[in-house]
């Protein structure tokens, strides 16, 4: 049994970090990629669902970059988990790896739902701002 988090959620967190910690200021890719120890060819799979999700901005091109358009005091762990990860209340069963079915529930269901519901109030409660080192940490 692992409870983990992906090294791509890891990323998205910090990255979200490190744009916010530009102070309104367009943070160029590869300023950005070097930061979270990354390619450029990688970056824009780790930062697109943030686009999507309107957390940040991209401009393409030589004085293009990435911008923070969202708080980082509004935007969870959970958020941005589920962004990467997809929903996790979306995940399996603990021994299965799949949903358990209603007729014949796996033998930590319900301690594990409980669990699994408790990290998800607590990642929710957490913010990008109050919850993810400043990016000069990171480095």
């Amino acid at each position: 049994m692992r409870l983990e988090m992906t090294k791509k959620s890891d990323l998205a967190l910090k990255a979200m970090r490190c744009i916010g910690d530009a102070d309104d200021e367009t943070i160029a890719g590869r300023m950005l990629a070097d930061n979270l120890g990354i390619t450029t060819h990688y970056l824009p799979q780790v930062i697109s669902p943030l686009v999507k999700a309107g957390w940040i901005s991209s401009t393409p091109g030589p004085r293009g970059g990435y911008r923070l358009i969202a708080s980082l005091d509004d935007v969870s762990v959970l958020d941005v988990i589920e962004v990467i990860e997809g929903r996790i209340e979306d995940q399996g069963c603990v021994q299965r790896g799949i949903p358990c079915p209603e007729f014949d529930l796996c033998a930590l269901h319900d301690p594990w739902q409980k669990a699994r519901d408790a990290m998800v109030v607590e990642l929710a409660a957490a913010t990008v701002a109050t919850s993810v080192r400043p990016c000069q940490e990171l480095i």
